[in-house]
């Protein structure tokens, strides 16, 4: 994910530089972050369904090694079978 922010921001710059200001960079970087995040967002905890990379209200791009809501140890093969 971080190398996905460093490309959108190489993007627009690229494009401001070569170019001049354009929105449509900046729509496309905001959609290449939109499209890197959807894996993200299917990492659950098997039990309760809480989303690893979610800390509160911020998120960041390495996963809980375990659920911060009902403790479940993340590192370990869960079956999808619920």
């Amino acid at each position: 994910m971080l190398g996905v922010l460093a490309l959108a921001v190489l993007l627009v710059v690229g494009v401001d530089r070569f170019y001049g200001h354009s929105t449509i960079a900046f729509a496309a970087a905001i959609m290449l972050l939109i499209i890197a995040n959807v894996p993200m967002r299917r990492f659950n905890c098997p039990r309760c369904g809480k989303n690893a990379f979610f800390r509160g209200v911020f998120v960041v791009p390495w996963p809980n090694r375990t659920c911060t809501r009902c403790g479940l140890d993340l590192g370990e093969a869960h079956s999808q079978n619920r």
